[in-house]
């Protein structure tokens, strides 16, 4: 007897591997997964000018971003606020009062054309870079639950798009995971809205099958027991045998990451 939708993940013709960059933009879902990426001691960064809803803010953050192996783009809303003074298309409102800002919604032409510009602009930073697009499954109760469902339709048709034009996108299916296969409250927050800690775990292995080398995944064996040493809490920290802990776990961090020849960021 099935019990659950599963969907259907393919496995990429390229992988991840343990001395890539990856670059992580776009919405607080964005957050949750390149969070993970550096727990586990990549090379990464995630949201350097904050969260990113939309494809025009995602654009304003490429442009202004050096090179790197991979970037995973997560699309959160096609809604954007201009500064009415300027006209200007601002990431966040910084809390600034809502009269100074107008709001306005993307047409899928609008959204695939930003994302374009910005799949352009990390082509030209680096020609066999791969870049991962998803929408959030994040709702945004703000717009109502029906404008926002509208809104990620958007997002879906324009993804769509932009990875038919272009053989360096590939599209991961986070939005569908969480609404098909974790079709249930009790892998949401207490919110409602937001995945809860066993959902992103769950959407973490995913990511895995789809993306992770062989070579990876024993990185990431390797790694975790340093994690587990460098994140345990001493019952006296002031105590020699736990200085000579701490150095014997430093050790073993810098001679992991002389293996494998990476520079920790």
């Amino acid at each position: 007897m099935e019990l659950q939708t599963k969907i259907d993940v393919q496995r990429s013709q390229w992988h991840i591997e343990p001395h890539h960059k990856l670059l992580f933009v776009g919405s607080c879902f964005a957050d949750n997964i390149g969070q993970r990426f550096k727990e586990n001691a990549f090379h990464c960064v995630v949201n350097p000018q904050g969260v990113m809803y939309n494809p025009a803010s995602v654009l304003q953050c490429i442009s202004s971003q050096e090179r790197a192996d991979i970037v995973f783009i997560t699309l959160g809303t096609n809604h954007i606020y201009r500064l009415k003074e300027t006209g200007e298309i601002v990431a966040n409102c910084q809390k600034r009062p809502a009269s100074l800002f107008s709001e306005e919604e993307l047409t899928i032409d609008e959204c695939v054309d930003y994302l374009q510009r910005a799949v352009d602009l990390l082509l030209a930073n680096n020609s066999t870079i791969k870049i991962v697009l998803t929408v959030s499954p994040i709702r945004y109760a703000k717009y109502g639950f029906h404008t926002s469902q509208l809104s990620k339709s958007i997002l879906l048709l324009a993804a769509d798009c932009v990875v038919k034009a272009n053989e360096c996108c590939t599209y991961f299916p986070a939005y569908e995971i969480m609404n098909d296969e974790l079709r249930d409250y009790r892998f949401y927050n207490p919110d409602m809205i937001h995945p809860s800690a066993q959902a992103v775990d769950y959407i973490w292995e995913r990511l895995d099958f789809a993306f992770f080398s062989d070579a990876t995944r024993r990185y990431i064996e390797e790694w975790k027991p340093i994690r587990a040493a460098l994140n345990h809490k001493p019952f006296n920290p002031d105590s020699e045998e736990y200085r000579q802990f701490l150095q014997q776990t430093k050790e073993k961090e810098l001679n992991f990451y002389k293996k494998y020849d990476i520079q920790h960021c």
